[in-house]
């Protein structure tokens, strides 16, 4: 875990008049899951955006696995966007789609003479790693429920075998036992696979559960990156407000309790 998978420096993002970073730096270390988060407005998506090339910022440098992304073109960076899987807000996926045609579409993208028998097992292997019953490769994402489209938008993540696992708010409205129970899917899949994960989240019990370091975003930059107890030691009062506040300290005693268990 000591080589950094991404690496920002001096990001710098604005709309209009207003800055959201401004010099950010940012180091992500290859096998973790770090956890990202901030108060609302400090920019938590638009830094993720930043890093797989769906936002163009105003300044600074993104490395990916080496190599830079931005300001070039998408031929240069179609190998490097491979490796990385994506499971945004809400999963997005494609409605008119089922869950095997959207497990798909990447493939279909990246292999356009694969052919379909090939790709319907691949489809099948995906589903089962997500945690979703087989026959859920035919429904229509208005057919699932919201644990199990957060499912169906891992295993589409999942489907160019990717060592970089992008989240953004994965356990938004799930219930407190299905937000566990894909916490603990994340982790068995970076065990399992190797996946370095990075993870945007205001899930207090997520952060204690699976993350091994924790960006805070806060003064337009990260102003602090480490476990919890390294962040309890600082004094920024965001920070002991968040972590030290009614919900941190629930969350920590829940922890406390299953690892006691």
């Amino acid at each position: 875990m000591a080589d950094s998978i991404i690496e920002v420096r001096g990001l710098v993002n604005t709309f209009g008049e207003q800055t959201i970073h401004q010099g950010l730096d940012l180091d992500v270390r290859r096998g973790e899951i770090l956890g990202v988060v901030g108060g609302s407005g400090t920019g938590k998506s638009v830094l993720m955006r930043s890093i797989i090339g769906l936002q163009q910022p105003q300044g600074g440098q993104v490395m990916v696995f080496g190599e830079p992304t931005l300001d070039r073109d998408e031929e240069e960076v179609k190998d490097i966007r491979r490796r990385w899987g994506i499971l945004f807000q809400g999963a997005a996926l494609f409605s008119t789609l089922t869950v095997a045609e959207n497990i798909q579409v990447p493939l279909r993208e990246y292999f356009p003479r694969i052919d379909q028998q090939l790709l319907d097992e691949i489809a099948s292997y995906k589903i089962v790693m997500s945690g979703l019953p087989g026959e859920a490769a035919p429904k229509f994402p208005s057919e699932l429920s919201g644990g199990m489209k957060k499912r169906a938008g891992i295993a589409r993540a999942l489907a160019l075998d990717p060592e970089l696992l992008f989240l953004d708010e994965p356990t938004a409205g799930l219930d407190p036992i299905g937000a566990a129970a894909f916490d603990q899917l994340i982790r068995d899949l970076r065990d399992a696979l190797g996946l370095t994960v990075f993870l945007i989240t205001h899930d207090l019990d997520t952060l204690y559960a699976i993350c091994d370091r924790i960006a805070v975003l806060a003064e337009k930059k990260v102003i602090a990156v480490g476990t919890i107890p390294e962040l309890l030691a600082l004094d920024h009062p965001w920070i002991q407000e968040y972590f030290r506040g009614p919900r941190g300290r629930a969350a920590e005693t829940t922890v406390a309790n299953n690892v006691s268990a």
